[in-house]
């Protein structure tokens, strides 16, 4: 008795076999296409009657603005803030503009405007002093000194044993007493919380990233480099590869890594909601470029 399947059998499985694979190339196509499709977002509808409705008023300053105000961080009057979402970050994150960013043209102001309670933004030179607690805050920046997001809490619970180190490390004091005293301050330590409480990052173009990166205020902070993502923005940087994130899109994957990596939660679009605007904008940009409507690409731009 033969061992082998009939051959229809082996037909059919081929065939289901192909049918799994075109159908796979096509969800992967889609997805390539339309890598925001599977967002989990707040009704965009405001935005929607917004767009058709054309600039508004800012409240604040009086300036006609497209969806929102980027002076003052504050939607414009035809879109009321109670139908914007709002979002709720694990950590707070301040932002270093560069000076010469175009406003109009920066994500970062998305971030302000949905996390507002956690987000802060600084125009270069003006940094925050981070010196006294290196232990709880970190730079987002790619380097050879950079670490992952999951090696985040070791290298600051390092920087946390290390201070504590400098401080024990009185040559006047008897020796087995400062051996004491440093391996109890060392066992403190381990019980201090090492959570990240705070994330940096800089929103320039890339060649303008080293004048604000060199900064001595920020040399000493431990670097954190974002897995391999590629970008959707549609201001893309000429000469640079795809990979090259708009700010927003980097604060919104780096919080999606790090729920993963550092809380081990199962990640269900907890943040997705911070690429409310950017996700609207870039599908009227791609509406647009498909019906050759130079019109819309002005009024975003």
């Amino acid at each position: 008795m033969s061992l082998n399947p009939p051959i229809f059998l082996k037909e059919k499985e081929e065939n289901n076999s192909k049918f799994v694979e075109i159908r796979h190339s096509q969800t992967t196509s889609i997805a390539a296409e339309d890598p925001l499709q599977n967002l989990r977002l707040a009704s965009q509808e405001v935005l929607q009657k917004a767009q058709q409705s054309g600039r508004s008023k800012c409240l604040k300053c009086g300036g006609s603005r497209m969806f929102y105000c980027y002076t003052c961080y504050v939607p414009v009057e035809n879109v009321p803030i109670e139908q914007m979402p709002l979002v709720k970050l694990p950590l707070k994150i301040d932002i270093i503009k560069h000076p010469n960013e175009t406003d109009g043209k920066s994500t970062a102001i998305h971030a302000k405007l949905l996390a507002p309670e956690f987000v802060n933004i600084y125009t270069y030179p003006c940094i925050p002093e981070y010196e006294e607690k290196d232990h709880e805050v970190a730079l987002v920046f790619p380097g050879p000194k950079s670490v992952s997001i999951k090696d985040i809490s070791f290298h600051l619970q390092k920087r946390i044993q290390n201070n504590v180190k400098g401080k024990n490390d009185d040559p006047d004091k008897p020796f087995i007493k400062r051996k004491k005293t440093e391996e109890q301050d060392l066992n403190d330590s381990k019980c201090q919380d090492t959570t990240l409480k705070k994330i940096i990052f800089i929103d320039s173009t890339w060649n303008q990233t080293n004048k604000i990166f060199t900064d001595e205020r920020l040399q000493g902070l431990l670097q954190v480099e974002l897995k391999t993502r590629k970008t959707c923005f549609w201001r893309h940087q000429k000469g640079k590869p795809d990979t090259f994130l708009s700010t927003i899109e980097a604060i919104y994957y780096f919080l999606v890594d790090y729920h993963t990596d550092i809380l081990k939660e199962k990640y269900q679009g907890q943040y997705d909601n911070l690429l409310f605007f950017y996700s609207f904008m870039y599908q009227l940009i791609k509406n647009a470029k498909c019906s050759g409507d130079k019109e819309t690409r002005k009024l975003i731009h």
